[in-house]
């Protein structure tokens, strides 16, 4: 039923018209419609407007008598004949082209049907309007050129036939595809442009809308096939898919059971809510067929208003309707995308169209069946059987017909039309003008214009160019194909059935590079149901910046997960497939969308670090300076004359400018900064330990130079320490000058040690430079500390070697360190690990050697003057000489020699009490053990000069009780030296049996051992001061037998050993 149904309503229900064929009789064969203007040289038309339901041959009567049945227009398409005889029509009044010969045109219609198509063109080339049967003969008509087909399928019908006589054919809606056999053809020539620019500005136009997941409707032909393989493959270059691939039945024919087997395919996709971009590539009629699907299963439009899709036509599609859907509506299409073949507005060609009138229109046998069907009337001196809404009076206005039925601009195939008319004028006049009095050589032969044969049109026709009334400037490329591109139209439409097409956009192929899309997005407008917003046509949702695809299995590359980027990488875009790494200069944000300048790490002056650093640096070269000042100031003094001024200024002086060079190291790297500062600090600190080298050595040499008969008296003087500090610190100087000269230190950035920072640093240069500079630093540093260690016990008032020892060493623990610490650390760490190694070595320096220097000159002036130096000097040079006299005597000590230990008590009773004890117990091995004995042979003490000092010895020897007249005594113990060892009870019984035990078993190594004997001689123990230390000493020392002997005060023991 529904079949029946559908068939009714795509049968004409108004028009019903018996034909009576009234053929001449020598015409077997007579074609109903055509259209015939005379002229010097016509141009021949096939164009695409009338389609017929053939009857089935049944063979019961001459087939030609029902060979048509009822003719169904397409009102749209008559258009391109007007344009065709528009054309010839200006062309005939412009008396620049072709003055003196007449352009006629004979157009015949294909029908949409290869058999007719073959016979049309055949009457076009043989056929004369005075019947010849024969087309073996030729005719009079002078036909140049033929423009048609439509269709590719009618034009490649057409090329077989005139592509053997070599006739031009100019197609104006054909695009053939390359490799087709119609391109092989040297007579086929293409108004239209490529269509690989429609392919591109597809792609362009999904990208630039976004749409990644398009359906495809494609004729079923082999046209069809090459444009979804053409698609398919730039759509994966593209990162676009394909929800699905529809075919449509091939040809607008209205069989039914077409319809119904293809409803059901091309219906379903409507529902996929995905897919809101269709792409459909036909033929003309393409759109007619589909909306009579879509009609036949929605009659009542119930479903298909909310269908929300985005539809995009190719150029072959055109949007017409015959006059039998003239009641149909375009609402579904609201919002479509059309690519039509370039067009501009032609002058008149509207006005040409207000005068089509039944009157100026004869010998057009297409104007009636043309007029009937579009206005839906019927001529009143027909003689067919006609049933309409009434009777057509001529003075219909063309203007009034809906856009679906006709328009009145010109569109992209009629102006196709008329540039191939001009093209084949201009090609005609190009041959007129390139001959003498009308005349062309052509194979050595003089032939008359007028003889002009069609083929012979072709050398002028490829290398023509000329400009239409438009103002374009046409031409045929090397391929035959003439066009500027496709103009991208939209479709906006009304509520009484009509539309029109706003131009939104162009493909241009000639534009500059990146500019050959163009579309303007403000004047777009969207089906209703988008609120005029941008649909959106995507398998999945886009993944923002911060996320990568993740690809589904089984599924499109379009179908994925949105996955956050992996740790260290972006992504900035939308639907981007893989994230990746910022520049080594930048890091990821928090959000992963965007990269952030790392931050520039250096030790500036601006942070707290920096701040204290420098503060240090600024604060402990003032202290230099101010002692440098003090000492200019008592330059005169003992204690600054003493060890060589002149080395003490300079040292001084390198130890102020060590302080400031920690400054360079402060704030951003540059070239200078980088120059200077490693190689300065260590040319700097090499003098400054140069000049400690050379003050401890000239305290050795000048006590070694006292020695009677010694020969290092020639070197007691200036001349030696500047000589050391000249030589070392020229050693290092050429270190750094061969280390500037080769490759000398430059700013660096570090991208890689740090994350979030960039390290600005100095590079070295040459690591090997820079070790063997700081390395020659660390070799005068060690020998300044042995030197100074072997000088720390010669007597002198103000010998510097105890305390340039003790800075030489922790001068060397600090650069230890540095090295260490140095390689094991980056960025600003490396730089603050620097300046203070340089902070922490230069104040020791300052402190350890003018710390008691600067106490005696403010604090103790008494002491810095010439007459107490030069008279405690006499001291020590009379002992000098006393003891070096005895030991020349050969008549005294024969077998002993005698040596001496000074120490200066510094006229403070701390140090006068340590320097008694050192010289009671301190061994030459710095054993500081004032419990235990030791072998050094002290036998005597002698000083100090003042009561304090003396009195402050006295508490101590007088302690010892030296035994000076036992051991002198040659009557008492003659081979027997007695020697003491004394504790202290702290009145308290633990400690009391400890120091007793001590006296009675501990060793002279401190190897605690009270179960063996020791080589002590104890011979008795003296103490204690009360009962109870007495009673707690006497539970041990009976068990050993020792004597004790109490007395009030302390513990007492005699001990002898072999003197």
């Amino acid at each position: 039923m529904f079949e029946i149904v559908l068939l009714l309503l795509l049968l004409p229900p108004i028009i019903c018209k018996v034909y009576t064929l009234k053929c001449p009789v020598n015409d077997p064969f007579h074609v109903p419609h055509e259209w015939y203007q005379p002229g010097g040289f016509l141009i021949g038309g096939i164009t695409h407007q009338i389609i017929y339901i053939s009857h089935t041959v049944s063979f019961n009567e001459h087939p030609s008598h029902n060979l048509f049945g009822f003719p169904i227009v397409v009102p749209k398409f008559y258009q391109h004949m007007l344009a065709l005889a528009f054309a010839v029509n200006e062309i005939n009044e412009n008396p620049k082209i072709l003055p003196n010969v007449t352009l006629g045109f004979h157009i015949y219609d294909s029908y949409n049907d290869a058999k007719m198509t073959y016979h049309t063109i055949l009457d076009l080339l043989f056929k004369s309007q005075s019947y010849f049967p024969s087309y073996e003969y030729g005719t009079k008509k002078k036909l140049m050129a033929i423009i048609g087909g439509l269709g590719s399928d009618v034009s490649f019908h057409m090329a077989n036939v005139l592509g053997l006589y070599k006739m031009p054919q100019l197609t104006y809606g054909s695009f053939a595809p390359n490799g087709s056999p119609a391109m092989g053809i040297p007579s086929f020539y293409r108004m239209v442009p490529n269509e690989a620019h429609q392919h591109t500005g597809i792609i362009q136009l999904l990208h630039h809308f976004g749409w990644l997941w398009v359906g495809l409707f494609a004729v079923d032909d082999e046209n069809g096939e090459h444009f979804l393989q053409t698609l398919e493959r730039m759509f994966s270059q593209n990162g676009i898919c394909s929800a699905f691939s529809e075919r449509i039945p091939n040809q607008a024919h209205f069989d039914t059971g077409d319809i119904i087997d293809a409803i059901s395919n091309v219906y379903i996709p409507f529902t996929d809510q995905k897919v809101s971009a269709f792409l459909i590539y036909g033929e003309p009629l393409t759109i007619l067929w589909l909306r009579s699907a879509i009609f036949g299963r929605d009659p009542e439009n119930k479903e298909n208003a909310s269908f929300k899709k985005v539809w995009i036509m190719t150029a072959q599609i055109d949007f017409t309707l015959t006059s039998l859907q003239r009641g149909w509506d375009f609402d579904l299409f609201q919002g479509a995308f059309s690519f039509t073949i370039h067009s501009k507005e032609v002058q008149g060609f509207e006005e040409f169209l207000h005068m089509i009138k039944p009157h100026r229109m004869e010998g057009n046998g297409f104007f009636k069946d043309f007029w009937e069907q579009a206005f839906d009337c019927s001529f009143s001196g027909s003689q067919d059987l006609i049933f309409a809404d009434g009777a057509c009076t001529g003075e219909e206005k063309v203007e009034n017909l809906p856009r679906t039925l006709f328009e009145m601009q010109m569109t992209g195939r009629s102006y196709s039309i008329y540039n191939a008319v001009y093209a084949v004028a201009h090609a005609l006049h190009a041959v007129s003008l390139s001959t003498f009095n009308y005349r062309i050589k052509i194979r050595n032969k003089c032939l008359e214009l007028q003889h002009l044969q069609p083929w012979e049109l072709h050398p002028f026709l490829q290398g023509i160019w000329f400009n239409n009334s438009a103002g374009e400037s046409l031409s045929f490329n090397p391929k035959k194909e003439m066009g500027s591109g496709f103009d991208i139209m939209n479709m906006v439409t009304f509520p009484n059935n009509s539309f029109h097409r706003v131009k939104v956009g162009r493909v241009d192929p000639n534009a500059l590079e990146g500019k050959e899309f163009s579309i303007n997005d403000d004047a777009i407008v969207w089906h209703r149901g988008f609120n005029q917003s941008l649909p959106l046509s995507v398998c999945s949702d886009s993944c923002r910046p911060g996320y990568q695809k993740e690809m589904k299995e089984g599924e499109k590359f379009c179908c994925y997960n949105c996955v956050p980027c992996p740790e260290g990488k972006i992504s900035h875009q939308n639907d981007m497939v893989d994230c990746f790494k910022c520049p080594e200069d930048q890091n990821p944000n928090k959000n992963k969308n965007g990269c952030i300048p790392k931050m520039m790490s250096f030790l500036s002056y601006e942070e707290p670090l920096g701040i204290g650093l420098a503060s240090a640096a600024v604060f402990f070269s003032l202290i230099t300076a101010l002692v440098l000042g003090i000492f200019i100031k008592h330059r005169d003094t003992p204690i600054v004359k003493a060890n060589n001024r002149e080395i003490t200024y300079t040292l001084l002086v390198s130890l102020l400018l060590c302080f400031l060079s920690a400054l360079l190291f402060l704030g951003q790297p540059g070239k200078v900064t980088c120059l200077l500062s490693q190689p300065t600090f260590g040319f700097i600190f090499s003098v400054a330990i140069s000049c400690v080298l050379a003050k401890t050595i000239t305290v050795v040499v000048a006590f070694i130079a006292t020695k009677p008969g010694s020969n290092m008296r020639k070197w007691v003087g200036k001349r030696l320490a500047h000589s050391i500090v000249f030589s070392c610190s020229l050693i290092q100087a050429g270190i750094c000058t061969v280390w500037l000269a080769t490759s000398p230190p430059f700013p660096n950035v570090d991208m890689h040690s740090l994350i979030d920072e960039i390290i600005v640093e100095c590079n070295e240069g040459s690591l090997t430079m820079f070790y063997s500079a700081l390395g020659y630093m660390g070799f005068l540093a060690i020998a300044s500390f042995m030197v100074a260690f072997l000088a720390r016990t010669l007597p002198d008032s103000f010998n510097e070697a105890k305390f340039i020892t003790f800075s030489m060493l922790m001068f060397c623990s600090v650069w230890v360190s540095f090295v260490t610490t140095y390689l094991s650390t980056r960025g600003r760490a490396t730089v603050v690990v620097g300046i203070f190694s340089i902070l922490a070595s230069s104040a020791g320096l300052l402190g350890c050697i003018f710390a008691p220097k600067y106490y005696i000159i403010v604090l103790r002036p008494q002491l810095n003057n010439r007459e107490v130096v030069l008279k405690f000097y006499h001291h020590i040079l009379a002992l000098s000489f006393a003891v070096n006299g005895i030991n020349k005597n050969s008549q005294i000590l024969l077998n002993t020699t005698l040596g001496f230990h000074i120490y200066d008590s510094c006229n403070y009773s701390i140090m006068t009490y340590c320097t008694t004890l050192d010289l009671l117990f301190k061994s030459q091995r710095c054993f500081h053990n004032s419990e235990c004995g030791i072998q050094k042979k002290l036998m005597a003490i002698i000083g100090g000069l003042g009561s304090d000092v003396s009195f402050h010895m006295a508490n101590i020897l007088g302690l010892y009780k030296i035994p000076q007249e036992i051991n002198k005594s040659p009557k008492i113990l003659p081979n027997i030296t007695l020697g003491f060892h004394m504790y202290d009870s702290y009145n308290d019984a633990t400690m009391t049996y400890r120091t007793t035990l001590d006296l009675l078993y501990k060793s002279e190594r401190f190897s605690f051992n009270y179960e063996c004997g020791t080589k002590k001689k104890v011979i008795a123990i003296i103490g204690g001061l009360g009962s109870d230390i007495s009673f707690h000493m006497a539970n041990i020392l009976s068990l050993y037998k020792m004597p004790q002997i109490f007395e009030d005060g302390f513990q007492i023991s005699v001990f002898s050993f072999a003197g």
